[in-house]
């Protein structure tokens, strides 16, 4: 039995080798074709240069002999015509002589002389230039190709570009856009365009060889560098690589690096939600129906579609350790008149910015930043446990800060577009018009506990905003104090 177990391995050993075989025999004659094809296609290509260069040749030629007849017909009318009244003044001239000659012999001493002296005198060949109008020298109508026909000897084939080399050091990422700068090793004229790749992954050092995310591609690059604006950094490094092309090829890629492209993202935690409100992704909508928590149900019996937090979204790849565990459960879903929803991910240190739109006809809005112990029966900014700006447009629109059940009313116009700033070490949590990055208001406090985003909405939408880094312009602002000046230290 075990002589027939070794024999049918071998069997099946070389049954796969004949596979492989066979495999590379087809590859083989297909390289054949290749071969075959791709020499006639560089050879019409080659025949089409030449001809090409011929035609230009040919042009030149057409138009320097051109050049030259004109030039010839020029000089030889001007030397013509010049010829023409030099021959007539010298006729006129021998006429006026054997006239003058015959006057001179008929005349006596007391005959005048003057008519027959001004008769002379008003001779053409008196009035004539003896200088040729043209010369005959065609000395600048003369070539020397020496150069040009050792750059024509010089001619060859066009070589593969050599791999970019991509400089880190002058290379940035920051407002979440990355620009890339590179270098050739060697100098190349030849060189038409550049061609960049990048993925995004959440796996450090060299890029791997299988990756869930497909290289994005951005081709016709004219310089040495790139910026990449826009950019929403929902995972937690970027590979970049790019390569050369001149007119015919491409080169290879150039070593591919790995660059950080830290932000704060997370989701919405539906399982934190009030069951009036229909969380999608980042997507929250008000509905009066309540249909919530029999969709998260549905979803969680059959197992089929989104669970009920997105946690384990493919596009986040491993879960942050600072992720919220996903089961709260219906206990402390917020309910009564607390229409709120947390983020999933936890805030304990650094500094993290998000953005929210929301929909302006609805008839209340806040966003903000809570502990995870807000109670499901509490409403932002009511209790010491959370902090946020509070938009009313039921009965009279209002906007103001609130901590605490203390509230500050804001004098500025209300934006469609909230930009969310928390430094949790330094105790600042500050708003700002997304747009203009205008400072709406800072809460400057010691947070005790991590903290979660925070949102509510009644009647209405918003839509959120992650995978944000924190803009410079509110860097800036934080480090000039203009954060700070806007506090109100009643609601700290």
């Amino acid at each position: 039995m075990e002589q027939q177990e070794a024999l049918r391995k071998i069997i099946t050993t070389l049954a796969m080798k004949n596979e492989e075989i066979q495999s590379f025999i087809y590859s083989l004659k297909q390289m054949l074709l290749n071969v075959e094809a791709n020499s006639a296609k560089v050879q019409e290509d080659l025949e089409a240069e030449f001809q090409s260069l011929f035609s230009v040749l040919e042009e030149l030629k057409e138009g320097m002999l051109m050049k030259i007849k004109q030039d010839r017909a020029s000089r030889t009318y001007e030397l013509q015509n010049q010829l023409a009244a030099c021959t007539r003044a010298l006729e006129s001239s021998e006429e006026l002589l054997e006239t003058a000659n015959q006057t001179l012999q008929a005349m006596d001493n007391d005959q005048p002389w003057a008519p027959a002296q001004r008769l002379v005198t008003m001779a053409p060949a008196f009035r004539l230039s003896l200088k040729a109008k043209v010369s005959d020298n065609m000395s600048h109508l003369m070539v020397d190709f020496a150069q040009e026909r050792q750059m024509l000897q010089a001619l060859k084939f066009l070589p593969v570009p050599s791999a970019p080399v991509i400089d880190l050091a002058e290379s940035l990422v920051a407002d979440n856009c990355v620009t890339l700068v590179w270098r050739m090793p060697d100098e190349d004229s030849k060189i038409d365009h550049y061609v960049l790749e990048y993925r995004r992954t959440n796996f450090e050092g060299p890029p791997r060889l299988k990756e869930d995310q497909p290289w994005m591609v951005i081709e016709g690059i004219r310089q040495t560098e790139y910026t990449l604006t826009g950019l929403k950094f929902d995972m937690k490094y970027m590979n970049f690589r790019v390569k050369a092309c001149n007119k015919a090829v491409a080169g290879e890629f150039s070593e591919p690096v790995t660059l950080e492209t830290p932000a704060f993202m997370f989701r919405l935690d539906a399982s934190t939600s009030h069951q009036n409100l229909r969380v999608d992704d980042l997507s929250v909508e008000w509905d009066a129906m309540g249909g919530k928590v029999q969709d998260i149900k549905a979803r969680e019996k059959d197992g089929k579609g989104r669970t009920a937090s997105p946690i384990n979204s493919p596009a986040r790849g491993a879960p942050s350790p600072k992720r919220m565990p996903s089961g709260r459960g219906g206990r402390d879903r917020f309910t009564a008149e607390s229409y709120t929803v947390l983020g999933d991910t936890l805030i304990d240190g650094g500094e993290h910015y998000w953005e929210v739109r929301y929909e302006p006809d609805s008839k209340a809005f806040g966003v903000g930043v809570a502990y995870r112990s807000l109670g499901r029966f509490e409403q932002l900014g009511k209790t010491a446990a959370s902090w946020c700006l509070h938009v009313n447009n039921w009965l009279q629109v209002s906007f103001m800060a609130k901590h605490a059940n203390k509230v500050k009313v804001l004098d500025a116009p209300v934006p469609d577009c909230l930009g969310v700033h928390c430094d949790f070490h330094q105790g600042l949590l500050s708003f700002y018009n997304a747009r203009t990055k205008q400072v709406l208001h800072t809460f400057k406090t010691r947070f005790t506990q991590p903290l979660l985003p925070a949102f509510t909405v009644w009647c209405g939408s918003f839509q959120v905003t992650t995978g944000l880094q924190v803009p410079s312009s509110v860097r800036c602002l934080q480090k000039r104090g203009s954060a700070t000046s806007s506090s109100n230290t009643s609601l700290t």
